[in-house]
C-alpha cells in the first residue's frame, strides 16, 4: 500500500500561509536545519520510545511537517494506521514523497490543530503526537489544539508532545531567542516559561509528565506525555521535571 496525501481544509476555514508560521522558504533546508541545530535524531528517538507505537494503534501526528516522525512510527509499527496533519500544502507534498521512499503508508490531511475534531470520529485515535508545533502558535491555538487531541483520543489513549519547553538555564534561554526571532516572541514565550504541562492538564489529560529534556543549539526540547482518563473516576496527575537536561 502506497502512502497518499489528501490536501483538504475541511475544518471550515480557508487555509492561508499568513494564518500559520510556515517552514523555511527553501524546504530543502528544513530537514537539515532541524537535524543539525535541534539534534533531531536524539529527541525523536526518545519521543518514539514514549509513544510506544503498536500495530493495532491509530496514531495521529498533528503538525507532521515533512513526515520525519511518521516515517519512524511506520517503520516501528508497520501495520499501525497513521494520519499526518499539517496546514502547509508544500510540506505535505514533501511528506508524501518521504513516506513513499520509506515504504510507509499514511493518510495526509491539510488542517489546523484546532480543526482535528472532524478528522476522525471522537475517541477514535489511540495515540496523538506533535513535534515542534505548539511553540509557534498563539496561546489560544495551543489550547484549542490540545483540546482537539483530547477529543480525538479514545479513553486511556496517550498524547506525546516533543517541543521547546521550559528554558531552565541562561544558555538555553539565550539560544532559544533565535527561535523566538523567527517564530515570534508572543507565541514562543509561554513555552519558554514552562506552560505546556499546565495546558495539557487544562485539556483534561492526567498523569502528565515531562519525561526528557535535551539541550540543543536552539534551546532545550522537552518530551511531554499524558493520558486521557480511562473513566471519570480515573485519578492522579503527576508532573516530574528532570533534575537536569539530558545530553
Amino acid at each position: 500500500m502506497q502512502p497518499h496525501a489528501q490536501f483538504s481544509g475541511q475544518g471550515g476555514r480557508a487555509l492561508a500561509a499568513r494564518d500559520f508560521t510556515p517552514a523555511l522558504p527553501i524546504l530543502g533546508l528544513y530537514d537539515l536545519v532541524v537535524r543539525l541545530a535541534a539534534r533531531e535524531g536524539v529527541w525523536r528517538g526518545a519521543a518514539l520510545a514514549r509513544l510506544e507505537p503498536g500495530n493495532d494503534d491509530v496514531i495521529v501526528d498533528a503538525g507532521c511537517g515533512t513526515g520525519s516522525f511518521l516515517a519512524r512510527i511506520g517503520q516501528a509499527a508497520p501495520r499501525a494506521t497513521l494520519i499526518g496533519v499539517d496546514p502547509d500544502e508544500r510540506i505535505l507534498a514533501r511528506a508524501s514523497s518521504k513516506l513513499g521512499r520509506a515504504g510507509v503508508a499514511a493518510r495526509l490531511e491539510r488542517r489546523y490543530l484546532s480543526e482535528l475534531d472532524g478528522l476522525l470520529g471522537r475517541g477514535t485515535a489511540t495515540k496523538v503526537t506533535s513535534s515542534l508545533v505548539l511553540h509557534q502558535v498563539p496561546l489560544v491555538e495551543k489550547r484549542a489544539g490540545l483540546a482537539a487531541f483530547y477529543s480525538l483520543l479514545a479513553p486511556g489513549g496517550t498524547v506525546v508532545v516533543a517541543d521547546y519547553g521550559k528554558q531552565r538555564t541562561a544558555t538555553m534561554r539565550t539560544l532559544f531567542k533565535l527561535v523566538q526571532y523567527v517564530d515570534g516572541f508572543a507565541d514562543t514565550q509561554p513555552n519558554a516559561d514552562g506552560i505546556l504541562p499546565e495546558l495539557l492538564r487544562g485539556a483534561g489529560f492526567v498523569h502528565v509528565e515531562e519525561t526528557d529534556v535535551f539541550d540543543t543549539a536552539t534551546g532545550s526540547i522537552s518530551i511531554y506525555r499524558g493520558t486521557k482518563p480511562a473513566s471519570r473516576t480515573s485519578a492522579g496527575v503527576t508532573s516530574r521535571a528532570p533534575e537536569g537536561a539530558l545530553s
